[in-house]
C-alpha cells in the first residue's frame, strides 16, 4: 500500500518505521527534517504510571494559585487567551470525576502495551540499548503532597500493578545523594524507564524510515479526497496516495480543519536546560511534584525541564521559565550550577481531555490521525504506531479506540 505520513517527529517517525517494517511503501512529508521537534527535548521518560489526565477536579483548585506566578508550573500568555479560549473552556469541562475516570481508563489501555511496543519497534528498526529501567523518585514539599502522590500511586497499582514505596528524606538521599536540600518526603516508583538520548532515538527512526522509504522535505498544506486516493498538496507539489497518516503535531489541526472536521489542539510549551559538563549526574530521574518539572540523567548529561505554558505556537519563548526551574532545583540539589547548560523550548500538541487523537477521519478510512499526545509523546509513540497500522487495515475500527476518536470534537 502506498501511504503518506505527514510529520517526522517521534509519532510520525515511529509510525513510518512500523509501516515500512510491515512492507508498505511510505513517503514522509516533513518541512524541517533536520530540525529539533518537541520529541528531541522531552524529559526522556517512558512514563508508564502516568495515567492521570491533566484536567481533573483537583487541578481546578490549584490553577488560580499557579496562574498568579508567571514562572510557576502552569502559566498562560495572556495576549493569546482569545485564541486559546475554546480549548480552555473544553479543558474546564473535562475536569469532572466522570470524564477524568474515562480518560484515565483510556490512558491505562495505552500504557498496558507501551513498553512492549517500544521494545518490538526498536528490534524491527535495529535499535537496542536505547531504553533502561531507572525508576523515578518524586520529591514533595509537604506531607499533604506526599499523601496525594501515594493515593495516585495506589490507583496506578490497582490499574497496572506497578509497585511504589514511600521514602523518608533520609531514604531518598541514600538513593540520590545529590538531594541535599530540605523536603518533606518522596515516593519511589521502580517501573519508570528512561530513554538514553531522545534525539538519537528520533534520528534513528527518521533515518530508518527515510532510508527505506522516501522523504519529501516540504510542508503538506492540504489533503484532497478523490476517487483515486488521497491527494497530498504540498509546497513542493501534489501526489496521490492510497492512504494518509496525519502526525504533524499541533500543525495537524490545519489539515483537519481544511477537510471540514473539527479538533481542539493547542500547545503546552515546555522548557528545559541540558547540562553536559557537570562532572556528576543523578542516578535516576527526579520529579519535583509541587513545581511541575523533572530532572533526568541522559547518557550525555542532565536535563532539567517541564512545566506548562499555554500559548500560540508562534509566540516567542520565555526562557525565564527555564531559569526558574534551575533556581528551584537548587533548593533540593545545591550542586546544580546557577548558570550554564543549553536552554530549549518545545511545543507539546495537547487536547483538552489529555487523550491523543488516534482515529480515522469521519467518513473516510483512507485518512488516519495520530496527534495530541501532550506530555506522553515519547511514551506512547510505539503503541500509537501499532494502533495506526491497524486503523489502516480494512474493516471496522477497534471499539476500544473510541475514546481517542476525532468524533468527540465534531
Amino acid at each position: 500500500m502506498k501511504i503518506a505520513v505527514i510529520g517526522a517527529g517521534i509519532i510520525g517517525a515511529t509510525i513510518a518505521t512500523r509501516l515500512i517494517s510491515t512492507d508498505h511503501e511510505v513517503t514522509i512529508f516533513e518541512p524541517d527534517p533536520d530540525g529539533l521537534p518537541t520529541s528531541s527535548g522531552n524529559a526522556s521518560l517512558i512514563a508508564l504510571p502516568e495515567i492521570a489526565p491533566i484536567a481533573s477536579p483537583g487541578i481546578l483548585t490549584a490553577v488560580p494559585k499557579w496562574l498568579l506566578d508567571p514562572l510557576g508550573p502552569l502559566t498562560l500568555r495572556w495576549k493569546d487567551v482569545p485564541a486559546l479560549t475554546p480549548w480552555l473552556l473544553a479543558f474546564l469541562a473535562s475536569a469532572t470525576p466522570a470524564r477524568g475516570m474515562r480518560a484515565r481508563t483510556a490512558l491505562t489501555f495505552l500504557m498496558r502495551s507501551a513498553l512492549k511496543d517500544h521494545q518490538e519497534l526498536g528490534q524491527q528498526a535495529g535499535l537496542t540499548g536505547h531504553l533502561r529501567q531507572t525508576g523515578y523518585i518524586s520529591v514533595h514539599d509537604t506531607g499533604a503532597s506526599v499523601d496525594a502522590a501515594l493515593r495516585e500511586a495506589a490507583v496506578v497499582k490497582t490499574a497496572l500493578g506497578y509497585d511504589f514505596t514511600r521514602l523518608t528524606p533520609g531514604e531518598a538521599r541514600q538513593m540520590v545523594p545529590q538531594l541535599e536540600g530540605p523536603f518533606a518526603g518522596a515516593v519511589h516508583q521502580p517501573v519508570y524507564w528512561t530513554a538514553t538520548d531522545p534525539l538519537a532515538i528520533l534520528r534513528h527512526y527518521q533515518a530508518y524510515a527515510t532510508g527505506k522509504g522516501r522523504l519529501i522535505p516540504a510542508r503538506a498544506e492540504r489533503l484532497r479526497q478523490t476517487e483515486a486516493g488521497v491527494e497530498v498538496q504540498a509546497s513542493s507539489g501534489s501526489e496521490t496516495f492510497d492512504k494518509v497518516v496525519v502526525a504533524a503535531g499541533v500543525w495537524s489541526r490545519e489539515l483537519v480543519r481544511r477537510l471540514g472536521a473539527k479538533v481542539l489542539l493547542e500547545t503546552e510549551r515546555g522548557y528545559n536546560t541540558t547540562f553536559t559538563d557537570l562532572g556528576w549526574n543523578l542516578p535516576m530521574p527526579l520529579g519535583f511534584a509541587d513545581h511541575g518539572f523533572v530532572a533526568t540523567p541522559l547518557v550525555g548529561g542532565l536535563r532539567v525541564g517541564g512545566a506548562v505554558e499555554l500559548a500560540k505556537p508562534e509566540t516567542s519563548p520565555n526562557f525565564a521559565r527555564a531559569k526558574a526551574m534551575r533556581t528551584k532545583m537548587r533548593r533540593y540539589v545545591p550542586s546544580l550550577p546557577e548558570e550554564g547548560g543549553a536552554e530549549w523550548m518545545g511545543r507539546r500538541p495537547s487536547t483538552p481531555d489529555s487523550l491523543p487523537v488516534i482515529s480515522r477521519h469521519p467518513g473516510d478510512d483512507r485518512i488516519v490521525y495520530a496527534f495530541g499526545h501532550g506530555h506522553l509523546g515519547l511514551t506512547l509513540s510505539a503503541v500509537t504506531a501499532r494502533l495506526v497500522e491497524n486503523l489502516l487495515k480494512p474493516g471496522s475500527a477497534d471499539p476500544t479506540l473510541s475514546p481517542f476518536s476525532i468524533n468527540r470534537f465534531q
